[in-house]
Order: structure tokens, then sequence, then C-alpha cells
């Protein structure tokens, strides 16, 4: 089975050194990327560690496809126990790092411990420096990568950082790369907050030695040619169909569709669009660089999750307020869908729905914990008593678009996914839209057994994309069978290497508690759902309540 190659490399940020260790061993059995960072963090974080307690560790990792120059693979992976849903997670981001990354020789870099000055941490080839950035203290992403570039010569392309929501351990704080791509969901920007890493910089010469078959530029060649929409709107372009189908959360979940959808949607997004976006050797080219020329104000995106959470979400329907909010974000660093959803809760407590003045306050109060902002940052789960709304959340993380409540089968979706209400942990709202073939697709309305089975199928396949690492958008050309070819393995072989990496997650959320009832419930009932849970927990081999056997379960993590 084809992997990446290369040792693990351990920052330890209070003890101001560095060790490289050989892996070989878990790049042969889980390929690299989300896989080889799982495994480690299985292996190396204690079970019961808080997330902002030094002994979290946090990873970055590549996969074998990063030694390509083939489209969808301008992607890394960060894990680490999140500080929003309190369990193992992973979470990727793309942009133009990876191949720097890569090019230092490392195939994972590990960071333990906390510092007592904000730090920057510069990985080369031949060695990793430290060096206090106290100046750094409370900049923005975007100060963070003028600094880079002043200082050491580095531009964004070989940066990944935090901002003002990191520093200040809000819990959906993000890493971001390439100065406007996030490692968004989950909070690990407030990981690297808790150990004072303000930002790590990658640059080196070190050659991939993994060799990469043809195929690779076939994929390369038909994500050129391919005719998308989304290479014109990017996921904008599903904005009219969710409405549509009413899968688009509207006044903080208490409706489907948005009756300003007509005015945020991808067309109007596109009037926006200045120039082609994409990232590193992609020429499938779907990123948003956006300007709104009667303000100047620039910003990438704001895409379809980003759409929702403050168009719909919080009754706003002017493109260039949110756009100002996704521009925020990216310079606070924090993930636009918790970010939206936290401030929608807000304003159904205060009955202020559209209130685009008091959003853009509430965005900033959140990244500096001020005033109300400081309940606000603790995320949806841990504030809506306060604010007296329902909790809109699984295992802690904020719900996004692609309602389960129109689209049922990616409703287990959330409950099930280790990650928590994420969208992208299985993707199955593309076979209820359907984005894929009729005969692939299934009835939206009702859980039922078949869904439960594909259910797994899907994680396992996008565990495997993860551990590639390969953009989900590649789903028009990834087929199982250049699957196989690129990574030297039978279909069936690479699904199981998914399927093991669901499992440790599993298993390791197990032992922090996670299970049935809390931990997998949602917000509304679904016909069929607790059979369909059961089915779900029958083809994983797992017990009734959704543990993984031999897990030393502790009380449940409700």
């Amino acid at each position: 089975m084809r992997h990446l190659n290369g040792p693990l490399l351990t920052v330890d940020v209070g003890d101001r050194t560095a060790e490289r260790t050989e892996i070989d061993g878990v790049l042969e059995a889980f390929i690299g990327g989300r896989g080889v960072a799982t495994k480690l963090a299985a292996e190396r974080i204690p079970t019961d560690v808080d997330p902002f307690d030094p002994e979290n560790r946090i990873y970055f990792t590549t996969g074998p496809m990063q030694a390509s120059q083939m489209s969808f693979t301008g992607r890394m992976n960060a894990t680490s126990v999140s500080p929003l849903t309190g369990g193992l997670l992973s979470s990727n981001a793309g942009g133009f790092l990876s191949r720097n990354f890569t090019a230092t020789g490392v195939a994972a870099v590990e960071i333990v411990g906390a510092s007592d000055e904000p730090i920057a941490i510069h990985v080369r080839d031949d060695g990793v420096e430290f060096e206090e950035v106290t100046a750094l203290e409370g900049a923005e992403v975007s100060e963070v990568v003028e600094w880079a570039e002043n200082e050491h010569d580095l531009g964004s392309e070989h940066t990944l950082c935090i901002g003002p929501a990191g520093e200040n351990l809000v819990r959906f704080a993000c890493v971001m790369t390439s100065e406007s791509r996030a490692f968004g969901r989950g909070g690990l920007g407030a990981v690297l907050g808790s150990k004072n890493v303000k930002v790590v910089t990658f640059d080196g010469s070190a050659s991939p030695s993994v060799e990469i078959p043809p195929e690779a530029m076939e994929i390369h060649r038909d994500a050129a040619s391919s005719d998308h929409v989304m290479k014109r709107q990017g996921t904008a372009s599903v904005v009219d169909l969710g409405n549509e189908v009413e899968a688009f959360p509207t006044r903080y979940f208490s409706e489907r569709s948005f009756e300003g959808a007509s005015k945020i949607n991808g067309d109007v997004v596109e009037s926006k669009k200045y120039k082609r976006g994409t990232c590193s050797a992609c020429a499938f080219a779907c990123k948003l660089p956006t300007r709104d020329e009667e303000t100047g104000l620039e910003t990438e995106g704001p895409e379809y999750e980003t759409l929702m959470a403050f168009g719909g979400n919080c009754a706003i329907d002017d493109i260039v307020d949110i756009m100002r909010f996704n521009e925020r974000c990216d310079q606070y660093g924090m993930d636009t869908i918790s970010c939206g959803d936290t401030v929608a809760a807000y304003l159904a407590s205060e009955d202020a729905f559209g209130d685009a003045e008091l959003v853009d306050e509430l965005v900033e109060n959140i990244a500096h914990r001020e005033g109300i902002g400081d309940t606000l940052a603790e995320g949806v789960a841990r504030c809506h008593e306060e604010l007296g709304v329902e909790n809109w959340s699984v295992k802690g993380m904020e719900f996004p678009a692609h309602d389960g409540r129109a689209l049922n089968g990616q409703g287990l979706s959330f409950a099930t996914a280790n990650r928590g209400a994420d969208h992208m942990y299985a993707t199955f709202y593309a076979y209820e839209y359907p984005f894929v073939p009729r005969e692939e697709a299934f009835d939206p309305k009702g859980v039922t057994s078949e869904k439960a089975e594909k259910l797994v199928e899907l994680e396992n396949t996008r565990a495997l994309e993860d551990c590639g690492v390969v953009c989900r958008f590649s789903r028009g050309q990834m087929t199982p069978e250049r699957f196989s070819a690129l990574l030297d393995a039978e279909w069936e072989e690479l699904l199981e290497v998914g399927d093991r990496v669901v499992e440790l997650e599993r298993a390791f959320n197990n032992q922090r508690g996670f299970n049935r009832g809390a931990d997998e419930d949602l917000p509304y009932e679904l016909e069929g759902f607790e059979e369909g849970l059961d089915r779900y927990y029958e083809v994983r081999g797992w017990t009734e309540d959704g543990v993984v056997p031999g897990s030393d379960v502790g009380a449940s993590g409700d």
C-alpha cells in the first residue's frame, strides 16, 4: 500500500526541544493524514486530558498524494482533543502549505507542552528554531502573515497561525493557513493558543520519496477540463437548492428556508468574484476571492455554510454584510459555522434577527472574549441554557446547513459522526439532494437500514480521503479504481483503513465517556432514527450503546 514516508517530529514548546522518531509501521498501516495522526494521538495523548492541558498534543500531517502535482491534493490534516467537543477530532484545510510542509522531510509534526511566552516555531529540513514573538500578541492573521514575510522572507504559503480567538481560547477558534484557509471545525486554534504557539512556519527542499502513478495526471486533466458550477460559484451554488428543499436553517433553526436566499445565493456571490481562486496544484479552482467595489471589502468566500450561518440563521440578506463577517472570522481565526450559529442563538434570545450591526459587534466581542462575547465564545452547547434557547449541537459541535429534518440520512450522520454535527464527516447529503446519479441516490425521507449501511461506507471512504489527503470535491474524479491505482491496494483493503480510523476515534472518545444517548441525540425527531442507529452500530460491530468492544468507558458525556 502506497503511503507517506518520513519521521514524526515532536516539538515540546515548554522545554524548547525537538525530536525525530521513526514511525514506519504507523505509516504503512494508516497511509498518512488523518489516519496517521489519529493513530499517534490515540497512543500518545492521555484519554483523560483536558484540551487546554499542556499534555494535549496537536498533530499536523500530509499524505502520499502531496508528493504529486495532482488536483485536489493541496490540503493538510490537523488532529487533537477538541476544546469544543471534548473528543478526538481531525480537521483539514486547503491552501498552499502542504507541499512546503512535505519539503521539511517529516511525515508528521506533533506539538506538546506550553510556552510561558508567545512563540513562533520554525520547522526546516535541517532543524527547528524557536522565537519569542511577544510583539505578535493579539495580532490578526494578516498581521502574522506580514510578519513572517518581512522577518523571515516566508509567504503565507509557509505559515499556519492563530488569531486573537485562538489566543483567547475561543472554543471554536481555527488554525489558519495561507492567510484565509482554515482548519475550521472543532477549535484546534484554541489548542495552539493554550500552548502559546502563535505561528508555525515550514520551509525546506527535501524531496518526498513517494512514486506517483500516471493516474494522478489523468485526474488532473479531468479536473482542468470539467465544466462544473463550483468553478464559478464554489459551494455557494448550493444555496438555491438547499433553500428549495427546506434544508437551509433560518432564524436559529426555527425555520428551514430563508425568504432572502436569492440575495445571497451563488449568482450573487459569483457577481462579487474578481479573480480565480484555487489550492496548491489544483486545476479545479473552486475558491471564491470576492470584492465589493463600493466599499473595497475583499475576502475569500463566503461559502455555502457561511451563507447559512451568518445569512439564513441570523436573517441577514445583505451579501456585503456576510462578506464582512466572513472576513472578520478569517482575521480573528474563528470557524464561521460555529460562530454564526452561536451569534444566531444570541439573536434568538434577544429577538434581534436581522441586526447586522449587532452581529458585527458580537463577532468582535467573541474573538476578544469581551462582554457577552465571553459567554458566546464557549459555543452553543455551553451557553444555550443561559441564553434560554435550544441546544442546536451534537457532541458540542454546532450544526451546518443540509438540515437533517429535510435530509434524514444526513440527520443520522450528524448523530453518529465522531466529530459531532459535521456535514463533511460522511457527506451523506450528496445522496439525498442528490448530487450523485439517480440510481445511487436515496429518498431523503426516513432513516432506513440501507441508509445506515451506506453511512458506514461513506464514513470509511471520507476517512480514507483524509489519509490520502484528497479533497472532498474530488468526488466525480476519485473512483474506487483510481484510488486503488493511486494507493496501490484493493478498494476493500483501503476501506478497511478508513474503518480503522473511525474506530480508533470512537474508542478514544468512548474512554472519555462518549456513548449513545446524549452524545448521539438530535434536537428533532426522525422516523426510524433509533432503528437506524441500531443498524449502524451493528454494521460497525459496536455495542448497542455505540461503544467499541474493549473500550474502557467512563460516565456518559452529556
